[in-house]
């Protein structure tokens, strides 16, 4: 038997009434929720049951339906307004963080990312500057694995077990630098659950895009949506593989300024 599986969500920046995103293209924002829609998701899994938890916690067994909530990058929106709301709600949730993005303006500066910490909510690694990593050297890919959790080490003041693929590009040598550098696991961009027979270097994990229905979200939460998904992600990855990381993006760019297209 395979066991039950777990959907791994990913969040991005809140949007919250009158203050700037750190970032305004269309491929960005499209990632981005109003805090609105953030609180209406929430709801609707503790109304349903859902139990939203960690990577760390839902890699465990588990004995009630949960929902691994993740959150890429760092903004500041984490603490001031994403981490209120799961506390509220009784949920757990993994805030991978950008190491050199700490202290910029919209991301979370270091004591913030300790204070998370020291709020029971599990911190880890999206990189050092969010770098694409399959484009990158083996000193590159160390620079943004390696010395990136032992910087956030430095700030959470203790161990950083889980790294997140910025922009979802993986590779085989991400997986083998992260499992040297000590990472337990890395989550890619890729829609599918997680189970216990799950390799733990190449995790599912299913982006929670701008203006989602209520019912796609469902959709998403009871892993109906993934086959689809899933389908839309490899030939999306198809066309980064052909066109490489830089053509595929200004082709992406020009899409959604007409606007179509997408991101991952």
């Amino acid at each position: 038997m395979a066991g039950p599986r777990t959907v791994f969500l990913m969040y991005h920046e809140l949007e919250l009434p009158g203050r700037r995103l750190c970032q305004s293209d269309p491929g960005y924002v499209r990632y981005t929720l109003p805090v609105a829609e953030f609180q209406a998701q929430i709801e609707f899994l503790k109304t349903a049951g859902w139990h939203g938890v960690s990577v760390g916690t839902a890699l465990a067994p588990q004995t009630s339906p949960a929902i691994a909530i993740t959150f890429d990058d760092g903004c500041e929106t984490d603490c001031l307004t994403a981490a209120p709301l799961l506390k509220q709600a009784g949920f757990g949730a993994t805030f991978y963080i950008t190491t050199g993005f700490l202290g910029k303006p919209g991301y979370m500066s270091p004591s913030q990312a300790r204070q998370l910490g020291e709020q029971g909510f599990e911190l880890g690694c999206h990189s050092m500057s969010h770098s694409y990593l399959t484009d990158l050297d083996e000193a590159g890919l160390r620079c943004e694995i390696g010395d990136a959790k032992r910087k956030l080490e430095d700030v959470a003041g203790g161990p950083v077990e889980h790294f997140s693929c910025p922009g979802g590009r993986y590779d085989q040598r991400v997986a083998e630098m992260a499992r040297e550098a000590g990472y337990s696991t890395v989550a890619t961009s890729r829609a599918h659950a997680n189970g216990p027979n799950t390799d733990r270097f190449a995790l599912g994990r299913v982006a929670v895009m701008r203006d989602l229905s209520l019912r796609v979200f469902e959709g998403i939460c009871s892993g109906e949506a993934l086959r689809t998904m899933a389908l839309r992600d490899s030939f999306r990855n198809s066309a980064k593989r052909v066109l490489g990381n830089t053509v595929y993006d200004r082709v992406r760019a020009a899409l959604l300024r007409n606007p179509s297209g997408a991101k991952s």
